[in-house]
Parts: C-alpha cells; structure tokens; sequence
C-alpha cells in the first residue's frame, strides 16, 4: 500500500522520498517512480512539508517515530504528519507528544480500498485531528482518494478504520462461506461469483476481490491472513475498552486464526475460502 501511494504522488507532480524498513524494498518501489530513498526515518521527514506513513503495525509505529533513528525528531515546524498505518487509537495519541512537540501536526488518517484504489486515486481516507493541519495536507490527501471524511478529533480516524475492517472481515468470512456452500452443492465458482457480484450482496469488496477468490493460485496478495488477524486482535481490544459486543467479530477472529494455523498465514485473505474448502465439519456444527 505505501509503495502504491508513493508511486501515485510521483505521477501527480509530488517530490517523494520513500524509507522502508527493509532498504532493498525502498529501492525496488523508488527506482520506477523516481523517488529518493532516504536512509533513515528521521533523514525521511527533516525536508518535507507532509509526512505519510503506512506500517504493518503498532509496534513499528512507535519505533519510527521515537525509536533510535525516530522520525519525531527531525520533524519542521508546521510539517503535517499523516499516519495512515491501521493501529489501536491509543497509538496515534503515545506517538502525539513527540510529533507536537516539535510544532508538527499528527493525524491519523487510515484508508481503504485495495491497491488498486490507490493507483486510481479512488481511496477513501478518514481522518482524525485538527482541520486546520487537514487543509494543509489535503493536495496530497485528494492526489490518493476520492472521498474523504473528516471524523472528529485526534484517534477517531483509527476508531472508524477499525470499524471499517470489521465489516470487511465480516464479509470476506460471509463470502467464502457462501461461496464454499455453491460450490460443495455443485454450483460452480464461476457461475456462483457471477450470481453474488449482481445480487443484493454485490458489495465493492465482493466486486474487487473476484480474481482473488476464483483464482486465488494466480492472484497477488493483497492483504495477508497474518494482518487480518492483528487487525481483529485491534478491534476486540477496542471493544473490550469500550465495551461494545461484537460475537461476529469473535468468529471471524476464530475463523482467520485456525486458518493461519493451517499455513495460510501469507495468504491473503480470500485464503478462508481455501481453508473452508479443505475443512471438515465437527461433530457438534449441524
């Protein structure tokens, strides 16, 4: 997702210097676009007026930004930071204090939609923090999407992101459940695909990720079992905190777990349709 946004700023007219954890990745996503590499966080954000970053998780959050070589550090005045990672709320205000205090403005802003939303400049970003510091980031917000929210104060954007991802999960379960069911009933793929993509589920999830459940041998990963299952981990801490009852999410969670304890971790998500198809059922499910 990071490299798809880099590569979509160099297309709109943006400077971009890019940084990975992994220098080898920097530089396969930096030589096509043109972008510098820079060799640390903090060398990533001492000349820039806007920051992004999307990471794998908290923990890699807080260590780009207040670890040894933290980006907090060498932010300017007035630099706009926008965190796109998927991560608890709680997070986005640990990470607060160092960015503000060298008079920077942090948002969290998380996005969705696929890669390809990205290379359209089709995302929708919500975001969270202060309006003023949005206005200044929005040429580089509108270059990536095509609906943005606002949606309240500092952490709400982390909030909705979370929401957001488990509706999707609770779909991608739905999905190849149902999906599974035609196909052991003697419908094919194909024809069953065909029937949910125009029926009354035809959600854009169901309509984008076609190729990653018809063909999912064939089809790149777009977002790993391994992260799908943090992201569940997320929005039942977030739950839990704020006490609102979640048992779908429960089952996903569930679901997504036995499916990475089947090897499918690297696997994208679409893979829960391949672990339903090798499943058994218990003796106690009907």
């Amino acid at each position: 997702m990071g490299g798809a946004m880099a590569g979509r700023l160099c297309r709109a007219g943006f400077a971009v210097t890019v940084w990975n954890r992994t220098r080898a990745t920097a530089e396969a996503v930096a030589g096509p676009i043109g972008a510098r590499v820079a060799a640390t966080p903090r060398e990533a954000v001492a000349a820039v007026d806007i920051v992004l970053s999307s990471l794998a998780d908290d923990a890699a959050v807080k260590e780009v930004y207040t670890g040894a070589h933290g980006a907090a550090r060498a932010l300017r005045q007035g630099t706009v930071v926008l965190e796109t990672s998927t991560i608890a709320p709680q997070t986005i205000h640990d990470i607060r204090p160092a960015i503000e205090e060298r008079g920077a403005a942090l948002l969290d802003a998380p996005v969705s939609g696929s890669v390809s939303f990205v290379e359209k400049g089709q995302l929708t970003v919500m975001v969270g923090g202060d309006p003023v510091a949005l206005q200044r980031a929005r040429p580089v917000l509108d270059a990536l999407s095509s609906k943005l929210f606002h949606v309240g104060d500092l952490g709400a954007g982390a909030t909705m992101k979370l929401a957001v991802n488990a509706l999707v999960h609770g779909i991608n379960v739905a999905l190849s459940e149902a999906l599974v069911l035609a196909e052991k009933a003697g419908v094919t793929r194909g024809t069953a695909y065909d029937v949910f993509s125009a029926g009354a589920g035809a959600a854009p999830f169901v309509l984008y990720k076609r190729a990653a459940f018809e063909h999912p041998e064939e089809t790149p990963v777009a977002f790993s079992l391994d992260l799908g299952a943090k992201d569940l981990d997320l929005i039942l801490g977030l739950a839990a905190r704020v006490a609102a009852r979640m048992d779908q999410a429960v089952v996903n969670r569930a679901t997504q777990r036995a499916a990475i304890a089947a090897g499918l971790g690297s696997r994208d998500i679409s893979a829960i349709a391949t672990f339903l198809r090798s499943r058994s059922p218990s003796a106690s499910e009907p």
